[in-house]
């Protein structure tokens, strides 16, 4: 029961707040709400983690079946007895190590040159006021919205062409990938980097050059440093992006007669596939792509904090 408090007439006192417990249902309706929210998105993220680790261990034990077992069983993952020569059969008969040392090749360059020519044209843009820097940095921006399909005609005319005069940049040479994977990758690079450079505090840079540091010395021993975070998190996405590629080796290594396949990994795959196919070797085709998954899958998971910093530093400055 609530009392009543009684005022005198004339009084310019307030009435005490009324102190009555009142009914708690909102309180205990939002906090069932909001288990059950939490109940519903740990369960979505269970169903997610399921339909993502369980094709990747699928494949990973098919590579370790017998042929009979991958037919017989090809939903089951725990095989009879580990099968290990199925990885030595595809890296040797598959040539999956020929396929592995021409991607690694051509990464190690590609990337190499995407993340030095990437940052320092987005530490420039976005550091520096000149004429043009917008269309510039609008032209980088206008490679995101092109197809790499658009542009196949020309650029294998471009490349046959060149290969006429330059035999080393021809078609199925790894320099011409490199460089096709550069100016592929460049757009992207140069728009995410951009917006970390934004961020770096511009106190820093002039107490070098206050310390007589030249523009090149500030940016490869301040500036760059710095962007750590970042030049980590697009330098994985630039390793996956091109691992993976598919449609531009496919367009541009293609070997003539009497010439050595030059082929990635991704093609290499198609190809064991087909071969594969016909020999009925359906072990040996998952070791191949077990072999072919598990270094960007090592890579992300080891650099996967630093992905994380890279990103957050770069929303949250």
């Amino acid at each position: 029961m609530s009392t009543v408090t009684h005022i005198p007439a004339g009084s310019d006192q307030a009435p005490p707040p009324d102190r009555t417990p009142g009914p708690r249902t909102a309180v205990g309706g939002s906090r069932a709400g909001a288990k059950i929210f939490n109940g519903f998105s740990h369960l979505f993220l269970a169903v997610w983690a399921i339909m993502v680790v369980y094709p990747l261990l699928w494949v990973v034990m098919s590579a370790l079946k017998t042929d009979s077992e991958v037919i017989r069983k090809p939903l089951s993952l725990f095989p009879e007895t580990l099968q290990w020569g199925n990885f030595t059969r595809a890296w040797t008969e598959g040539h999956i190590g020929d396929f592995f040392l021409n991607t690694v090749l051509v990464l190690t360059g590609s990337v190499f040159l995407t993340m030095l020519l990437g940052s320092m044209a987005a530490y420039v843009l976005a550091r520096y006021d000149f004429p043009g820097n917008r269309l510039i940095y609008y032209m980088f921006l206008s490679g995101l919205t092109l197809p790499v399909y658009l542009a196949a005609v020309p650029l294998f005319k471009g490349v046959y062409n060149m290969g006429v005069t330059l035999p080393f940049l021809g078609p199925n040479k790894h320099l011409m990938l490199i460089l096709v994977y550069v100016a592929w990758s460049l757009a992207f690079t140069v728009f995410f980097m951009h917006s970390f450079f934004r961020t770096l505090p511009n106190a820093i840079a002039e107490a070098a050059l206050v310390d007589g540091a030249s523009h090149s010395r500030m940016f490869f021993s301040v500036m760059l440093p710095m962007a750590k975070p970042g030049l980590i998190s697009i330098g994985i996405f630039n390793v996956l992006g091109q691992w993976n590629q598919w449609y531009l080796p496919t367009l541009l290594m293609q070997s003539v007669a009497g010439e050595p396949k030059n082929q990635v990994i991704s093609q290499g795959l198609i190809e064991l596939s087909v071969n594969q196919g016909y020999k009925s070797d359906w072990s040996g085709l998952f070791a191949g792509v077990t072999m072919a998954m598990l270094p960007v899958l090592i890579v992300y998971i080891v650099f996967q904090r630093q992905v994380q910093s890279g990103l957050t530093a770069g929303v949250s400055k």
